[in-house]
């Protein structure tokens, strides 16, 4: 029966290459509910957003046939007999020896939005490119990372561009207010309208209506307020799910039921350098996790558990933004550097004189060096960390060293 993997984004597509590079020889099958070649999902809200690419350029360029791998596009998951292992699908019933969940995550829409765009499929992708291309006014709902991103492409397309969120500055849920505090100024210098602390009432009428009883007017809007897991098709299968629909997986990448994996942005696992649950709708994610939950197949479940430290990166009207760590409300905060000063800025999270997480805007040396030190658990002395004229790497405490960890996620 062989492997099957569901979903043709980074997460499948890596998992079906890494069980190959791994050595895995027998019959393996990758579904994906697109008509299209399978394709990395990243480039979509990056350079060919803005017109810069082509089709072509945000393929994956993998040889799948030389490969051995069979895909199967444009064939939606519809279910899961756990008990006979089969997947049902749109084409038929599919048997399985082993299956790997990776149909990542859908867009979280609005109600009475069906008019508006989001943007995380290709053809999400052509469609909001005709309106860059006809520079139309655009509003667009959310001020995370994905609407930071399009309405950077906006104004660079020449759009006239307001961005409303309901929380109270950029970024709201993901970084603390004070963090982000000077990424609002961003969206004034490049032109941009941000509106927060205000809600949307209604989509239609020529615009976005808002709970002040105001009328934002657009052309078009687009609607970025994050996204859900894709697991729908697993209801009444057996495998386990989360409040917010994820996959539970554990340390090992493993579903709740036999002979069934989940990797990417539909799944939740353990950390135990975190101590909590974590769901990572990132791109390192599903390449870090793939390569982990080929380990484990191949290695008939006997690898090692899958504990990264998540990272993730975005390019925001002119800046390059980086992540990488988990922090928690109790860590301490630390700044490096002046915002919008020469040479970037970062800002690190300390639980005690260890590094949890770090943000950097145009200093990647510091994300670099703080990822090995959040990596390593390394003690750091907090005053050096502060000085922005000190290496991360030399901020470590007295008498201790940058230690690397090898493994999976490391």
């Amino acid at each position: 029966m062989g492997i099957v993997v569901v979903g043709a984004g980074a997460a499948g597509v890596q998992s079906a290459v890494a069980l190959r590079e791994r050595g895995y020889a027998g019959r393996l099958t990758l579904v994906g509910g697109e008509p299209h070649r399978p394709y990395d999902r990243p480039p979509l809200s990056k350079a060919r957003r803005r017109g810069r690419g082509r089709r072509a350029d945000v393929v994956f360029d993998v040889d799948f046939a030389g490969l051995d791998i069979e895909v199967r596009a444009g064939v939606t998951a519809l279910g899961l007999r756990t008990g006979e292992r089969q997947l049902v699908t749109s084409a038929g019933e599919l048997p399985y020896e082993t299956l790997v969940i990776a149909t990542g995550a859908d867009a979280v829409r609005l109600p009475g939005d069906e008019g508006a765009y989001v943007l995380r499929t290709l053809d999400d992708a052509e469609r909001l490119r005709e309106v860059l291309v006809a520079r139309r006014d655009v509003v667009v709902i959310g001020a995370g990372w994905i609407g930071a991103e399009f309405a950077t492409a906006a104004r660079e397309a020449g759009c006239r561009v307001t961005v409303v969120e309901a929380g109270e500055g950029p970024l709201a849920g993901a970084l603390p207010g004070a963090v982000t505090a000077p990424m609002a100024g961003w969206y004034a210098e490049a032109g941009a309208e941000l509106r927060t602390g205000v809600r949307v009432t209604g989509i239609g009428g020529g615009g976005v209506s808002l709970a002040d009883g105001s009328l934002v007017r657009a052309d078009a809007v687009v609607v970025g307020v994050g996204a859900r897991p894709a697991t729908g098709w697993l209801a009444g299968s057996g495998v386990a799910l989360g409040a917010r629909g994820e996959v539970l997986a554990d340390a090992f990448l493993r579903a709740s039921v036999p002979g069934v994996y989940a990797v990417g942005d539909c799944v939740s696992f353990p950390s135990g350098r975190y101590g909590q649950r974590l769901m990572v709708h990132h791109w390192d994610n599903a390449l870090q996790g793939a390569q982990a939950v080929a380990a484990q197949v191949v290695a008939g479940g006997e690898g090692a558990p899958y504990d990264p430290v998540p990272y993730f990166w975005s390019e925001q009207f002119g800046r390059f933004v980086q992540y990488a760590g988990q922090h928690g409300p109790g860590d301490a905060v630390v700044r490096r550097g002046v915002p919008d000063g020469a040479g970037g800025w970062s800002v690190c999270w300390l639980r005690g004189d260890r590094v949890t997480a770090v943000l950097t805007v145009d200093r990647p040396r510091d994300l670099a060096q703080g990822r090995r030190l959040i990596t390593g658990a390394t003690p750091v002395d907090p005053a050096l960390v502060a000085d922005a004229e000190v290496a991360l790497k030399s901020a470590v405490a007295p008498g201790s060293a940058v230690r690397t960890v090898v493994g999976a996620g490391s």
